[in-house]
């Protein structure tokens, strides 16, 4: 029997233990002294099972965005409901969370590389590398490290592959769900943009009201969809079809800014 036991990956969890709990320390204040993140729909996160669920989400940073998700997974199954008050959640986290990332960003320095050890399952993007567009053949092998993972626990992954909103969601993602048949949970988050630096490292503002949406599962025919209805379900629930865009007045807006000063006050 080996010393330490290891994920279907070869990372020691012992290890990932540790740098979950040091990582979760030293991020906590980004979402609860610095910026306030407003948590909805958490209790959906306990009737979940243990594996194969996927999470699907749109993207405003590289890393703040999924660090502020191990935070809400892990204080939910702790009994925490619609807050990641008292740290405590993260000495035990549950260990088989991963999430879906660029291979070129995790290697990008030392920091990434740590990151990667908490959970990354690093991808070849085939439609962008180093800055310029590209197009090449999907690796099957990317394929199947995502099957690992789901098959191991929870897998978070953001189907537009970008920072930038309103893109349009990767057909890979809906391949996935039609292969592996995952429970495929919706999330929603605002506020990522503008608190942080596009790498989510560097806090950019402060008393930002960032929000976490955790929607019900979503009902799929897995058999009988087809992968451009499976594309369209995805870009409504997680809010990035075209529709949800709209031209406002400037009265309307500065409305809308009133409303939301009035809930960071709520929150502050």
């Amino acid at each position: 029997m080996p010393l330490f036991k290891r994920n279907p990956f070869g990372h020691i969890l012992y290890v990932k233990k540790w740098l979950i709990r040091i990582l979760g320390v030293i991020s906590h204040g980004r979402y609860r002294r610095f910026n306030n993140l407003q948590i909805e729909g958490s209790e959906i996160l306990r009737n979940l099972p243990d594996n194969n669920v996927l999470f699907v989400s749109n993207h405003q940073t590289y890393f703040a965005d999924v660090a502020a998700m191990f935070h809400v997974f892990n204080a939910s199954l702790k009994g925490r409901v619609d807050n990641i008050n008292n740290i405590g959640y993260i000495w035990n986290p549950k260990l088989n969370v991963y999430y879906v990332a660029a291979g070129e960003t995790m290697r990008s320095g030392i920091l990434p590389k740590i990151f990667a050890y908490t959970g990354s399952v690093s991808i070849d993007r085939t439609w962008r590398s180093a800055g310029k567009d590209v197009k090449r053949q999907v690796k099957m092998s990317d394929i199947s490290n995502i099957g690992k993972a789901l098959n191991d626990g929870w897998v978070v992954t953001f189907p537009q592959g970008t920072t930038t909103a309103f893109k349009p969601i990767r057909r890979g993602t809906a391949h996935i769900i039609k292969t592996y048949k995952p429970v495929v949970v919706p999330i929603v988050i605002d506020g990522f943009r503008r608190s942080f630096d596009k790498k989510g490292l560097a806090i950019k503002k402060r008393n930002v009201l960032q929000s976490m949406v955790i929607k019900e599962p979503l009902e799929i025919d897995y058999e009988n969809e087809e992968i451009k209805d499976i594309v369209k379900k995805i870009e409504f629930a997680i809010e990035q079809h075209p529709s949800f865009l709209k031209v406002i007045s400037v009265e309307e807006y500065a409305k809308q800014e009133e409303e939301l000063n009035k809930k960071r006050e709520f929150w502050s």
